[in-house]
């Protein structure tokens, strides 16, 4: 279809004229977004006409000439440009096309409407290329499957023009293929068609869906009546039950055909096409055995509805060369001697026989299965059989029958099924011939083409070589299968129902179906005119970004577009229609592209450049208030969110949206933004954000926005006063530090515990180290007795506020001592920044030595921690360990005088401050992507090696303010909204949270929040909060920190013998050097408080845990980090003993062992084999000890999956791998090298009970039911191929004992 550069249209008079300039063309095709970033070169003479231009250009897209159009795309904008004439006759030259240079081109639509791709009926009219092809059409790239077969050219619109044959294809639904093939014999067989329209569906009696005749029917009417080139047959697999899984299951075309009887046939029951099938196709045999003694001679009819004929004999390395040879062979009698005697009735006694088939009835219509599909003893595997076999177009039956018949037997081919591949998957399609042209047909799925008598003979199969052994590996895999003759008989041989023939049933259904497709027609051609593109909108009042699809017709005007996404999004009661536009947006660059003003009337096609499948852009419904204009978006605008900064209150505005232009200077850009934000130009500071902290100040005034690194889509911050900051250094201005804060400063909710959990209701309300204390700067007071009573966040908050008014009347009377450039509205975030900052703060002496105080006085209590995941089912705030260490509250601990002078707040922030302006709530709207949860390598501890805080070598922002959850989290339970620099660490947000938590950081854990309600609790104290994001939640769990060396282990109770082997318990601490039976020790007081379990420590082991299987059993000897490998997130079985501890040594192997008893169709429960060796012999002396059964008798096989390794017992007896071959347990195919594996044996001697139909169906309910309650699936019939089936009621799923 696409011409090679060689074939390109050339005048012939200038074709040798190399001193004549050549344009290299670049064309661009713009009409999808596939092929969007795909480029066409052309290289042509300068004299080439344009109409030549265009016929090149559609040769080599593959689009029909003159439904698209070509406009100059050298940087212009195309929307704005002429399309070039693809009728005129000028010269590339004189159309402005410049020789030597790049000469860009965009292929757009043409009228709104996309370009027509050249279809196979106009690419080629030479029908040998199209019409007689019938193999199959592999897809590229693609193996093994029937829809390798599927055509390369196929697409939607190739099945809406009916093939010139006058035909109808059927669609590949995935693997259908063999399905269609027989669909179309069928509908090409005149008395099956007839019969079948003859039979009238009563709706009233039945389901339409669920009638197999009356689908096939409607199928029928639309394979006669259809305008498409193919149609579909999800209606006709939809009545045989089948769901859309069914159509990637691969069956034999012979075995549907039977299947697809018998489905008829039951259907028929009571009609007038009872006894179809066997009228058309079923044909009598007798199967007999003749006594070679004395000619006695038994026998039995029975019927056949197809033949069977072997392509090569059993043992043979020849095929049958033809058909006729191979129904010789069928009724061949063979001689029953030696061993295989037979006993004749009439003697008494066995004799030599010879038995044999003889033909007595040939159908209507006969039947020839090739019987290509064998299996190779050698390989074991199936294999096929591609070895020559012709057939005749007439074949005469008279030969083949004993029977004397007047009639003739003459029979004529009309339906060849092919199949084309492998054993092990193919392709079907069938060459049949119509009765009422005489002409062949392939009907190869969508494809129906004209072949000849040529095409038929290539169906024989085999090469051309002699026949040998090895012929049929080296001969095409294309070779027919199934062959349907039609006896020649003129009184019988029936012609199609002419249309004014028709019952009247089948013609009210034609035109019910003609309506149908007629309809799908209008709506297809209403999608094809439909233009489909993503809305936006900015809710007005929620100020939640929305977005949606919006359909409109290329034809509906921009206002009518307007009202559709007016209604759309749900605006009717919140702002009047006139207060709304549609603008053209880039959502991802967050950019208005431009307005349409004046074009309310336009169509929508035009606007938006024509129908397309996608669009490089998207709308904006723009709303604005009544008492506002919108504002004019012109093309080749840049959009430019403006920020105001003021130094003095430290705060940030919301953004100004300014729309400028790429070639402004920028004391240009400064003059537009202070007409509109009315700030002097002379002083202003622009900082540029190019991307996340990117900060770039513009101080070159004639540089361009461009040269700057200004997009479609950019963000400024914009201050102007006129404070000595200015003169600094950018990177040492406070502006600087306060646009850094800004860009790093996120916000997240934080689920405080309960104030008040268990009896632990008074604790101290310990300060934040550091200093850093946001709104609290001293959260205790002196309390009535040695602790002080703990404090709501609405009182911390509220004294917070005191405080704050007190330390700004202080700084106002202390002014002279601070720095002359600050003022006394300046608010306290001037004492919050880092050193830098407190190097300026004008704190008292005693605040300092407070901090360090605060700092440095409890530093034992800051210790590591390690992660572990937070199970969602043991949702406790304190565990036992957890509430001794909580109830040993110091006295010494309170730290806070209430008659100390008032404290600076460090990182203080009053409501007006900044907090992350630059967050819309336009976020909330939107879906959260969460982080994963970091992995946990080790242990970090809180204090560097001098012993200062870590949380001490860097001040970051905190800001903390109660805040009112949409949904209630439970009583007692308080929210935080924290505004906090990311780049703070773990243990510095920890200790900002202690005035608020109540507790001390090493008293209360830290939990991340991530989707679906997800917990992992973050430990590694010295890295920063930088993987969190903004709105993501935490939740804080009172419980003791790991101290370093210490790992939190969660512990399981293993039962073997349960349903449920695997329950969890309990959360513990294990500690580096600890002996497994120190950790047993501090188990039993837990177990006994917590889970209810009396144990001693002698009856009860520890043991590795592997997901839910049993590992290493634990010695009470081992230490934990030199015996036993301890890391976060570890988990540990608990077994509890029937007695004492049998595994004394690690040279020990424990095995769980379980008799199967086949006699009796059970299992025993679990016992214990501990063995001193991995030697197979004294594991059976073993088994022979705990179950009496003879050592010789012992057969045993290691259990599979997980623990504990469930198989049905109708499987066990047979699917196991039965007393291997092996001396020791740690070879293959055991490899038992660890305690914990699963043993099965049974006594060899013992025989497998013998169950009928009923009691094996009823013992497969019970284990598929007792297998699926512990996530184990039952399958006693491992069939590799699902059976085809169709089900008469629709329902599969009431034929499960079927299965």
């Amino acid at each position: 279809m696409v011409p090679g550069e060689e074939n390109q249209l050339v005048p012939k008079e200038i074709e040798n004229a190399a001193e004549e300039p050549r344009v290299l063309c670049i064309i661009q095709d713009t009409t999808n977004s596939k092929t969007v970033n795909e480029r066409i070169t052309l290289n042509l003479p300068a004299s080439t006409p344009l109409r030549k231009l265009f016929e090149d250009v559609a040769s080599k897209v593959g689009y029909v000439n003159g439904t698209f159009d070509l406009v100059w795309g050298n940087g212009i904008n195309a929307a704005d440009m002429a399309p070039l004439d693809h009728t005129s006759e000028k010269s590339l030259l004189d159309t402005n096309f410049e020789p030597g240079k790049k000469n860009f081109l965009h292929l757009t639509d043409k009228d709104g409407e996309q370009p027509q791709i050249v279809s196979e009926d106009t690419s080629t009219t030479d029908d040998s290329v199209q019409d007689r092809f019938i193999g199959p059409l592999p897809r590229e790239g693609s193996v093994g499957s029937t829809s390798d077969y599927v055509s390369q050219s196929y697409s939607y619109s190739s099945i809406l023009s009916k093939s010139e044959t006058g035909y109808v294809g059927l669609v590949n639904q995935a693997m259908t293929c063999y399905l269609n093939s027989l669909l179309q014999t069928l509908f090409m067989t005149p008395e099956f068609r007839n019969a079948l329209y003859k039979w009238e569906f009563e709706e009233s009696e039945e389901d339409p869906v669920t009638s197999i005749p009356y689908q096939l029917q409607r199928l029928f009417v639309l394979l006669q009546t259809s305008k498409k080139r193919a149609i579909e047959t999800t209606d006709v697999t939809r009545s045989f039950g089948w769901d859309s899984s069914e159509a990637w299951q691969q069956h034999d075309v012979q075995e549907l055909c039977r299947v697809m009887f018998d489905a008829l046939e039951q259907k028929w029951k009571q009609t007038e096409q009872a006894d179809l099938i066997n009228e058309l196709y079923q044909g009598k045999l007798k199967d007999y055995v003749r006594c070679l003694e004395c000619g006695y001679e038994g026998w039995r009819i029975d019927t056949y509805l197809d033949i069977p004929l072997v392509i090569r004999p059993y043992g043979s390395s020849q095929a049958f060369a033809s058909v006729e040879e191979a129904l010789h062979a069928f009724i061949q009698p063979e001689i029953l001697d030696g061993p295989n005697q037979y006993f004749c009735e009439r003697c008494k006694k066995k004799c030599d026989a010879r038995k044999g088939l003889r033909f007595l009835h040939f159908p209507y219509l006969l039947t020839l299965q090739l019987k290509r599909f064998d299996f190779d003893y050698t390989t074991m595997h199936r294999i096929k059989l591609n070895d020559r076999m012709t057939f005749p177009e007439e074949l005469d039956m008279s030969t083949f029958i004993d029977v004397e018949d007047e009639n003739s037997l003459l029979y004529e081919l009309f339906s060849v099924m092919v199949h084309s591949g492998s054993a092990a998957g193919g392709h079907y399609y069938a060459c049949i011939k119509s009765f009422s042209d005489e002409q062949w047909y392939s009907f190869n799925d969508q494809h129906v083409s004209r072949i000849t008598q040529e095409d038929i003979k290539k169906t024989h199969g085999g090469s051309s070589g002699s026949r040998g052994y090895y012929s049929s590996a080296f001969a095409s895999s294309t070779n027919a299968y199934m062959l349907i003759y039609r006896l020649k008989d003129p009184s019988r041989n029936a012609k199609f129902l002419e249309v004014n023939d028709y019952p009247e049933h089948i013609k009210n259904l034609v035109q019910k179906e003609k309506e149908l497709e007629e309809q799908e027609k209008r709506q297809r051609e209403i999608e094809r005119n439909t233009c489909k593109i993503k809305l936006f909108c900015m809710h007005p009042v929620k100020q939640v970004m929305m977005e949606n699809k919006l359909e409109v017709h290329k034809d509906k005007t921009l206002k009518e577009a307007v009202e559709i996404a007016y209604k759309m999004m749900d605006l009717e009661e919140v702002i009047p229609l006139d207060c709304c536009r549609l603008v053209k947006y880039d959502e991802f660059h967050d950019y208005l592209e431009r307005s349409y003003e004046g074009e309310e009337d336009t169509p929508m096609g035009l606007l938006l450049g024509g129908v397309k499948s996608t669009y490089m852009f998207d709308l904006l419904l723009e709303t604005r208030k009544p008492d506002q204009v919108f504002q004019s978006y012109k093309p080749g605008e840049v959009m430019v969110k403006v920020h105001v900064v003021d130094i003095k209150t430290e705060s940030v505005a919301p953004p100004v949206s300014i729309r400028a232009y790429l070639n402004q200077t920028v004391t240009e850009f400064k003059q537009l933004i202070s007409k509109t934000i009315h700030l002097p130009a002379e002083t202003m500071r622009i900082v540029l954000e190019r991307c996340y902290n990117d900060l770039r100040l513009l101080n070159v005034p004639s540089k361009t926005l461009k040269a700057e690194g200004f997009f479609r889509s950019n963000k400024v911050f914009v201050e102007s006063s006129e404070s000595l900051d200015r003169q600094m250094a950018f990177t040492d201005s406070h502006l600087w530090k306060l646009l850094d804060r800004h860009a790093n400063t996120i916000r997240l909710f934080v689920l405080l515990p309960e104030q008040s959990p268990g009896s632990h209701s008074k604790r101290t309300a310990y300060p934040k180290a550091g200093g850093d204390s946001g709104h609290v700067d001293d959260a205790c007071e002196r309390g009535k007795g040695p602790l002080g009573s703990l404090k709501s966040v609405e009182a911390i908050l509220e004294e917070s506020t005191e405080k704050l008014k007190s330390l700004s009347l202080q700084q106002h009377q202390d002014g002279d001592n601070g720095d002359s450039s600050k003022s006394t509205e300046t608010s306290d975030f001037e004492n919050i920044e880092s050193p830098l900052n407190e190097r300026d703060s004008s704190g008292s002496v005693d605040n300092r030595e407070l901090e360090q105080q605060i700092q440095t006085s409890d530093p034992e209590n800051f210790q590591s921690e390690e992660r572990s995941d937070s199970d969602m089912n043991n949702d406790r705030s304190t565990s036992s360990v957890d509430s001794d260490i909580l109830s040993s509250s110091h006295s010494s601990d309170t730290l806070c005088n209430a008659d100390s002078a008032p404290v600076p707040l460090a990182n203080g922030l009053d409501s007006h401050s900044i907090t992350s302006s630059r967050r819309s709530k336009a976020n909330e709207g939107k879906k959260e992507t969460w982080d994963t949860a970091e992995e946990d390598s080790g242990t970090d501890s809180e204090y560097d090696e001098s012993g200062k805080s870590r949380a001490e070598t860097q001040y970051m922002y905190f800001k903390a303010e109660s805040y009112a959850a949409d949904e209630g989290s439970g009583e007692g339970h308080k929210w935080l909204m924290v505004h906090v620099d990311k780049r703070i660490t773990l243990a510095a947000f920890k200790q900002h949270l202690e005035p608020f938590v109540g507790v001390l950081s090493s008293h209360f854990k830290v939990f991340r929040v991530y989707a679906s309600n997800q917990e992992f609790e973050s430990v590694r104290l010295n890295e920063t909060l930088s993987s969190f994001s903004d709105d993501n939640k935490i939740t804080i769990r009172l419980g003791r920190a790991l101290k370093k060396g210490e790992y939190r282990v969660k512990v399981y109770q293993l039962l073997v013998n349960e349903q449920e082997p695997c329950r969890f318990l309990l959360d513990a601490v294990f500690a580096k050097g600890m002996t497994v039976r120190q950790s047993k020790e501090e188990l039993l007081p837990q177990l006994r408080e917590q889970c209810g379990l009396e144990l001693s420590i002698d009856r009860f082991r520890l043991r590795k845990k592997t997901w839910k299987n049993p590992g290493t059993v634990f010695l009470d000897y081992h230490v934990y980090e030199e015996d036993i490998n301890i890391s976060s997130n570890w988990e540990v079985f608990l077994e509890a003993l029937d007695g004492v501890e049998k595994m004394k040594s690690m040279s020990q192997l424990a095995v769980l062992s379980r008799r199967w008893r086949p006699s009796e169709m059970r299992l025993d429960p679990f016992q214990e084999v501990v063995l001193e060796s991995s030697s197979v012999d004294e594991l059976r002396e073993k088994l022979c000890e705990i179950s009496g059964i003879p050592l010789e008798d012992i057969e045993f096989a290691k259990g599979r999956g997980t623990f504990p390794c469930d198989i049905s017992v109708l499987e066990i007896h047979q699917d196991l791998d039965w007393n291997p071959k092996v001396s020791t347990l740690n070879v293959w195919p055991l490899y038992i090298c660890d305690d914990g594996a699963v043993i099965f044996y049974r006594d060899k001697t013992e025989e497998i009970m013998e169950l009928t139909d009923e009691q094996r169906n009823e013992l497969m309910k019970k284990e598929s039911s007792r297998l699926q309650k512990t996530g184990h699936r039952v399958t006693y019939s491992p069939r590799k191929e699902k059976a085809l089936k169709i089900y008469l009621d629709g329902a599969p799923n009431k034929d499960l004992a079927q299965d």
